[in-house]
């Protein structure tokens, strides 16, 4: 999984030191000092314009087109979401087993297959790799509560790695230590988790072509690469070949939905 829907942050560090006594020099040269900045801060007001129509979300910023201005109004920007406490996630993992239809119908599929799974197949942790969440066969689902940061990326996360279950449920021998059964699941993960939306995809920044399709598959792909080239087993020029020898099997394979949820 990429970061973010589709998922990903970062962490900021503050440094402290000790104060030090100013030398004789430096008290000499304080207030002519303070002159000329008091003198650079008034020119600087006078030519920016007041820190709070800056911040202001209510008119268009620039560089931003109006169909992201329209998901940043409705949804909030990716840097207005701070990351979850793992209490915040359990609490929105509840939620989406009892209220997400894709997840619901996910669960329902595992179980039609043999393959049904209760809350603790689901577990809440933080993690130190840059992705939303993953997917064990020992372990279950796994969401990393330090890397989401609202409802609809617990949701996504929560439907992607249980597609990679149901993978596992329909087929014995999938192997993730090879490249072409990676990479097909994590096509169709992306394809059919709702993690390459149209508003997830304005939320990343992506500009929209004018064939939906067109950018939907683009997504697909792009986040499959991604996620393929993480693993140890299928790094660089394997992850691509991987990718692009299984994109065209492996998009159409919509089970367990007749076709791709919400296209």
């Amino acid at each position: 999984m990429e970061a973010g829907s589709s998922r990903k942050s970062s962490a900021a560090a503050s440094t402290c030191s000790t104060p030090v006594a100013p030398s004789a020099v430096e008290v000499q040269q304080r207030p002519q000092e303070q002159q000329q900045q008091q003198q650079q801060q008034q020119q600087q007001q006078q030519q920016a314009p007041p820190v709070s129509a800056t911040a202001s979300s209510s008119g268009p910023r620039r560089g931003v087109d109006k169909q992201q201005e329209y998901v940043e109004q409705k949804y909030g920007t990716a840097e207005s979401h701070v990351n979850l406490t793992k209490e915040q996630v359990e609490g929105m993992l509840n939620r989406v087993l009892e209220e997400s239809t894709t997840v619901k119908y996910l669960l329902e599929s595992l179980k039609m297959g043999g393959c049904g799974v209760g809350r603790p197949f689901f577990h809440v942790t933080a993690c130190d790799a840059q992705v939303g969440g993953g997917f064990s066969t020992d372990y279950g689902v796994i969401l990393c509560h330090n890397r989401l940061q609202h409802y609809r990326e617990v949701e996504l996360a929560v439907a992607h790695e249980l597609i990679h279950a149901y993978d596992f449920c329909r087929a014995a021998n999938l192997d993730l230590t090879n490249c072409h059964h990676h990479a097909c699941t994590e096509i169709r993960a992306a394809n059919l988790s709702g993690d390459c939306s149209i508003y997830q995809e304005l939320l990343r920044g992506n500009a929209l072509s004018d064939s939906l399709v067109g950018q939907h598959k683009r997504c697909v792909r792009r986040r499959a690469l991604m996620s393929v080239g993480m693993n140890p087993y299928c790094q660089g020029v394997k992850a691509e070949q991987a990718v692009a020898e299984m994109m065209p099997r492996c998009f159409r394979d919509t089970d367990p939905w007749p076709r791709v949820p919400g296209l």
